[in-house]
């Protein structure tokens, strides 16, 4: 049967359909619609266009950012706002015809690492989103964890743990509060550290050589051991993987392990990081499986 997965970003929608192998037999991306009933119809085209060009159609799985209220139904806590408060999953549901199973994006990116990824074969896998938002996502034994409340791994909205002087009380976030890791790790907030208020592409930082850069590189690097020795203290994953347009930069891997000990409540810490093997392509493989 072909699983169909659809990876709801703020500027791009994918779409990407498996086969029973796991093979890929289509993958398309398009705009985001900056409006509900756009994201809605643009989801249901994109899903129609894929069976008529296959001839064929299948499970539809969305990853999105944010989360499915157990109380309401509601989309709540999307940085894509103009989700909050939507039906999403009934109003998909009802525009194709079919079941739909929705979860959050770093949910389905941490579901695809775990199954075929770079945190294949470990238990527990806590996968985080460093881009223009961050989260994170629980799998352990190849199911995600969402929670009683499906908030597992809302890591991105906890206050950055151990702040320094300078950094307390840390910068208003959109959620309504102040200091949240999100606020620091994110790929704009790095850009801004380096560059001045209103930067918001960090993505050449590493290779440069100047004071500024390599200041804000070496706090962000800091920061992150921080937020993650926190999850490890309280979750002690089997390993951690870095997904988003920041995991790209490899001095990561190399600094941030070596940070992380002097806040992990251990005597040694021996936690992968590591960096997601499908890249950009993990939140859409993620979501075809949800199904599985």
């Amino acid at each position: 049967m072909i699983r169909f997965g659809i990876d709801l970003g703020g500027t791009k929608t994918e779409i990407v359909a498996l086969g029973d192998q796991g093979q890929v037999l289509l993958r398309r991306r398009v705009a985001t619609a900056p409006a509900y009933e756009g994201v809605v119809r643009g989801i249901a085209g994109l899903v129609a266009a894929a069976r008529a060009e296959l001839g064929a159609g299948g499970s539809v799985g969305v990853g999105i950012p944010g989360s499915i209220s157990p109380s309401t139904g509601l989309v709540r806590g999307a940085n894509s706002t103009w989700l909050n408060g939507g039906r999403l999953g009934e109003d998909l549901a009802a525009a194709l015809g079919q079941p739909v199973r929705l979860s959050n994006d770093a949910n389905c990116l941490a579901m695809s690492e775990a199954a075929d990824g770079a945190g294949a074969g470990f238990g527990t896998v806590f996968a985080v989103i460093l881009g223009t938002g961050v989260g994170a996502g629980i799998v352990r034994d190849g199911r995600i964890v969402e929670g009683r409340n499906r908030v597992a791994g809302e890591w991105g909205h906890n206050p950055l743990p151990w702040m320094t002087a300078a950094e307390f009380p840390g910068p208003a976030c959109w959620c309504g509060h102040r200091g949240c890791i999100e606020t620091f790790l994110c790929g704009p907030a790095l850009a801004a550290a380096a560059d001045g208020p209103g930067a918001r592409d960090a993505s050449g930082l590493p290779g440069r050589a100047d004071a500024a850069a390599v200041g804000a590189l070496a706090r962000h690097a800091g920061q992150l051991a921080r937020a993650l020795a926190h999850v490890v203290n309280l979750l002690d994953p089997d390993c951690i993987v870095l997904g988003g347009g920041l995991s790209n930069m490899a001095h990561l891997y190399e600094a941030v392990p070596g940070l992380m000990a002097r806040w992990v409540f251990a005597d040694a810490v021996t936690t992968p990081l590591l960096r997601a093997a499908h890249g950009d392509s993990s939140g859409v493989f993620g979501a075809a499986r949800l199904w599985d």
